[in-house]
């Protein structure tokens, strides 16, 4: 039987976290796990935040619903309801701290994907409205972004990541992209148990052989099939908005971060009338339609500068 696995990013204050999970993999991204019966709860919150711009995108889309916690109204608050809602995740509860003024909280959302997020009184609420949720499983290419890896004596690479689509098996051959490097799937686990194989929304843990940890970054998608583009140099994408709240101008002699799925990468954005050109400095690897955000780390507003898509591409 498979485990039904659900992933949730908290933003805000995660403090509660202790009351709902263990504690598991801790790096600038901490996750907590729970396992109920034949579910997995694994909660992701970015405990670099918001020190760290990039990790905040990084788990949203490690996710596939969202708790947003609210202790403070302020420019950081701002930041996390812009990514929410630039990457178009729906499914979310919102809660907040007594002392947060309600009726400015709702100013702040209003127009925003989070209007339509479930309203949460308490902690007791929010468990039981998560032991309601089912996960969205989507068939397809096996597809995972990996969060991440390291060696472990006497078994080799172990790759971390939530399956994004599709379904994996022991000893499947697969390709690490934008790499392209090769790789056998030597055993999967999930929640600390061997399993033979597992399907999306599942949290795994892989060791594979043909590649290692030294070779991989935080970001690299572990796939079959070839519903994965890479590009090396440049894309020139025509879904392109400059956020509203950036008051400074997008100039092509700017370096900035490119925040697509986990990856983040650095990059130069040429503008020319309505064509976009995102010159690269590091391959990225991107399926059609998917959401990208553009960060400059070093703004003294948002953070987050605009908001895209990828084009679909014409054979």
């Amino acid at each position: 039987m498979l485990l039904e696995s659900l992933n949730i990013a908290v933003l805000g204050s995660n403090e509660f976290l202790n009351e709902f999970g263990k504690r598991g993999t801790l790096s600038d991204i901490v996750l907590y796990d729970r396992k109920l019966k034949d579910r997995i709860f694994t909660f992701i919150a970015p405990i670099s935040f918001p020190d760290k711009i990039q990790t905040l995108p990084q788990v949203l889309n490690m996710a596939d619903f969202v708790v947003l916690n609210v202790t403070q109204l302020d420019k950081y608050l701002a930041e996390q309801i812009i990514a929410i809602n630039s990457l178009g995740i729906e499914n979310g509860f919102l809660l907040h701290s007594y002392d947060i003024d309600e009726q400015r909280l709702n100013q702040m959302i209003k127009g925003t994907i989070i209007e339509n997020f479930k309203k949460i009184e308490d902690l007791d609420v929010l468990k039981n409205e998560l032991n309601n949720l089912h996960p969205n499983q989507i068939e397809g290419d096996f597809l995972m972004p990996i969060d991440h890896s390291f060696d472990v004596k006497g078994v080799g690479t172990v790759l971390l990541g939530g399956i994004k689509q599709g379904r994996i098996k022991v000893y499947d051959k697969l390709k690490i992209v934008p790499s392209n490097k090769e790789a056998l799937i030597k055993s999967i686990q999930m929640h600390d148990e061997p399993v033979e194989e597992s399907s999306s929304p599942s949290r795994v843990g892989l060791a594979v052989k043909g590649v290692s940890p030294k070779e991989i970054e935080r970001g690299d998608i572990i796939c079959s099939g070839d519903t994965i583009n890479t590009a090396n140099t440049e894309v020139v994408v025509t879904d392109f908005s400059k956020n509203k709240y950036y008051k400074g101008d997008i100039t092509d002699t700017q370096t900035y971060l490119l925040s697509v799925g986990l990856q983040i990468k650095p990059l130069k954005i040429l503008i020319n009338n309505s064509k976009i050109l995102l010159s690269l400095e590091k391959p990225i690897a991107y399926s059609e339609k998917q959401k990208f955000l553009i960060l400059k780390p070093d703004s003294k507003t948002t953070r987050i500068i605009a908001e895209g898509s990828f084009p679909k591409l014409i054979p």
